[in-house]
């Protein structure tokens, strides 16, 4: 499938059957490493935006910087 943007591919997330795992069990996983930015937070983060445009908070010339996890994480310890 071909999509127009990657904002498109968020959500969606395919489903893999942990048959080496598990044999003989019916248990799936969600493989989030597929989202565009490669974990769940693609969803939230989309969730978050959507719900700031629709409240007037953000709109098109806004700029958005997210803080990588890892940096969040260090700076915790800084402080």
């Amino acid at each position: 499938m071909i999509h127009d943007s990657v904002i498109d591919l968020i959500g969606g997330t395919p489903l893999m059957r942990l048959n080496r795992i598990a044999p003989g069990l019916n248990i799936v996983a969600k493989v989030e490493f597929f989202n565009p930015g490669g974990s769940i937070k693609d969803r939230v983060g989309i969730g978050m935006i959507k719900a700031a445009e629709e409240k007037g908070l953000i709109n098109k010339e806004t700029v958005i910087i997210e803080l990588p996890s890892v940096l969040k994480i260090k700076k915790k310890w800084w402080l």
